[in-house]
């Protein structure tokens, strides 16, 4: 079946139907290039800076450059779909993310690789919100939460598949086809999506975008995560002192340009739940936690443990299974007895996990009892917490402002993973030459490890303080976030994205 023509929302297409099937795989595919390329780059980290000379700062913006682009441009991405067409933008995004991956793997120099990876990060911020609209706003209402649970518990696969197909590809045909291997994958997509995906955009959209508050979130983030990668390769003030007082500034004016903008892409206002407010803060804590987890872990493994690419890759796998078998029965549980205590428990678990990993080191023979207990641990508090947290803060607003709600939680913990990628290695003393020697990465680890449990015990106090102990009302509960089907998120780079009909312009 071709489908070109628009459909009104209203319509819609059965799940069951040969292009809600189509419509399905395509969103699938996209979303899981894009959460692939964010789990097996990090694997790849030891044989990039060893192929490429890089420093650790290079590899630091290798992921950084990625994350910088994204995080500032996401929620303008999904307003863009709006306003001139979710399948067009998502398509654009896609081709967009492709090309970028192509110059990643060509790259010759750690320059030229995290030009594209900044590339690459604006690909992702206009097919990542892109993949879940065109669920959203094609299928019918009725087949509307079964959908976004298939798509959910899908890119939970892609995400089982990442660490292992990661490692497979490092270890075979180099690291370079971490990257080469989306251009294949973005030509199926794109062919379904132009095809079979029907076109649909927000009739109501209305007002000039946000370009100004986007450029300025970037430069801030820019600035910022300059200023502390600096301040560990070349702690000069110089170095450090402009790119921070500047990051600073432009965070500043970013704020004046939001609270003055008839339609901002960030509106302040949405602050004035104390809730809202609250879990996004958790949400910082949390997911700077993961980030700063998955971002030394792989290297710790190959470098000081001694794994293979493809034995790292498989070392995390048990995190993703239990987050695929235990989130949808964890977001059961947080709706029946009320979100605090998975909240504070969830967190209190992965911090026990983080803490367990710290055994993991040169003299780590045995995954068994070295690694396996501790991933085991985290792979519990994550399940537990990470559905939870996302109907929190959906709850935490009015049905009207889900979407942007979402963005701004999706953002948030992509804010979180730049600073602390940024931040760890200036804060656990891991310089140029102490990520390439076992012993001192090893030293270098423990003392991540800690910091990033104490960031999950600081989410569990603010959890238990904050959030009311009451499970959602009724109302709450005809969100269809908070239908079973909508329960599983398996995700390590941010919450899912869950936007409502219009809710995602800027």
């Amino acid at each position: 079946m071709t489908t070109t023509a628009e459909q009104p929302a209203t319509e819609g297409v059965r799940l069951s139907s040969a292009t809600g099937r189509w419509v399905l795989a395509c969103s699938v595919l996209g979303s899981g290039m894009a959460m692939l390329d964010g789990t097996v780059v990090n694997i790849a980290l030891p044989r990039i800076g060893e192929d490429l000379g890089a420093t650790l700062a290079t590899l630091q913006w290798t992921v950084n450059g990625y994350l910088l682009t994204l995080a500032g441009l996401i929620l303008l991405g999904g307003g863009l779909g709006d306003r001139y067409g979710r399948r067009k933008v998502f398509v654009i995004g896609v081709i967009w993310f492709a090309l970028a991956s192509a110059l990643c793997g060509a790259a010759q120099n750690g320059g030229m690789l995290i030009a594209a990876r900044a590339l690459q990060g604006v690909g992702g911020a206009l097919l990542t919100p892109g993949s879940l609209a065109l669920v959203q706003s094609t299928f019918r209402p009725e087949d509307r939460a079964k959908a976004v649970g298939a798509w959910s518990g899908l890119g939970g696969v892609a995400g089982a598949v990442g660490p292992f197909l990661g490692g497979y590809l490092v270890d075979g045909p180099g690291w370079r086809w971490i990257f080469l291997v989306n251009v294949p994958v973005a030509a199926v997509v794109v062919a379904i999506a132009v095809r079979h995906v029907p076109e649909s955009r927000d009739r109501n959209a209305s007002g000039s975008f946000d370009v100004r508050g986007a450029v300025l979130a970037a430069l801030c983030l820019a600035g910022i995560t300059y200023a502390l990668i600096s301040a560990s390769a070349d702690p000069s003030w110089l170095s450090v002192a402009v790119p921070a007082v500047a990051g600073v500034a432009c965070g500043v004016a970013f704020l004046r340009t939001e609270r003055e903008r008839e339609h901002p892409m960030l509106p302040l206002s949405i602050f004035s739940s104390r809730l809202f407010t609250s879990m996004n803060v958790v949400t910082v804590c949390l997911y700077a936690a993961i980030g700063g987890v998955f971002f030394v872990l792989p290297v710790q493994l190959q470098i000081a443990a001694g794994y293979s690419a493809v034995r790292a890759g498989l070392a995390t796998l048990p995190v993703t299974v239990l987050m695929l078998l235990l989130s949808a029965p964890a977001g059961g549980l947080a709706q029946r007895i009320g979100p605090r205590l998975p909240l504070t428990l969830g967190p209190l678990l992965t911090a026990a996990g983080l803490l367990l990993l710290t055994r993991v080191g040169p003299g780590s023979s045995s995954y068994v009892v070295d690694v396996l207990p501790a991933v085991m641990v985290q792979g519990l508090g994550m399940a537990l917490f990470v559905a939870p947290l996302t109907a929190t803060v959906l709850a935490s607003v009015e049905v009207d402002h889900a979407g942007i709600a979402s963005g701004v939680n999706n953002a948030a913990a992509r804010v979180a993973q730049l600073l602390i990628v940024a931040a760890l290695p200036l804060a656990v003393g891991l310089s140029d030459q102490a990520y390439r020697s076992p012993h001192q990465l090893d030293a270098a680890f423990g003392k991540a490890m800690v910091i990033c449990a104490g960031l999950c015990g600081l989410a569990a106090l603010l959890a238990f303080l904050l959030v009311p102990p009451m499970a959602l009302s009724e109302e709450e509960e005809k969100h269809p976030c908070a239908q079973p089907e909508c329960r599983a998120n398996c995700g390590f780079s941010a919450p899912p994205l869950e936007p409502g009909p219009g809710e995602a312009r800027v």
